[in-house]
């Protein structure tokens, strides 16, 4: 069953069901948005092909209360990727403690371990960065 009509506009086609109006996305979305602190200072390293690859992980800490009324601390871990001038700024905002946010997209690679099981990361390609800057007041 093809809901939406080949050739439909701005990304969005309607259904009507039942007297309701409903715009359905012909397309997915892949966006991250995350704001926490490094974990380490960012590292980059050029490859083969002059590119810049920098990689840095992310702490992003969530806070809730616990069945008995207690406030608990839970960090995920993040790892992201910058590449070529974001790898540049990267190296240059981003040090172990930093607090930063970013916009990007999931990635998941796969590779084989050595005992030869088949095994994948998922890593968030940067392409915005945004480092706040304190300002003092005199």
């Amino acid at each position: 069953m093809q809901l939406c009509p080949v050739g439909s506009r701005g990304g969005y086609c309607s259904l009507k069901i039942r007297n309701l109006n409903l715009k359905i996305m012909e397309s997915a979305i892949n966006k991250v948005v995350l704001s926490g602190c490094a974990g380490a200072d960012a590292e980059i390293r050029t490859l083969a092909n002059n590119q810049k690859l920098a990689r840095v992980s992310m702490a992003v800490n969530e806070y809730f209360k616990n069945a008995m009324g207690e406030e608990v601390k839970k960090t995920q871990w993040f790892s992201l990727t910058f590449w070529n001038a974001k790898a540049d700024e990267a190296i240059e905002q981003i040090k172990k403690g930093t607090r930063f946010s970013i916009e990007g997209r999931l990635q998941t690679n796969h590779y084989e371990a050595k005992d030869g099981t088949r095994r994948f990361s998922t890593e968030i390609v940067v392409n915005e960065l945004n480092v706040p800057t304190l300002e003092v007041a005199n």
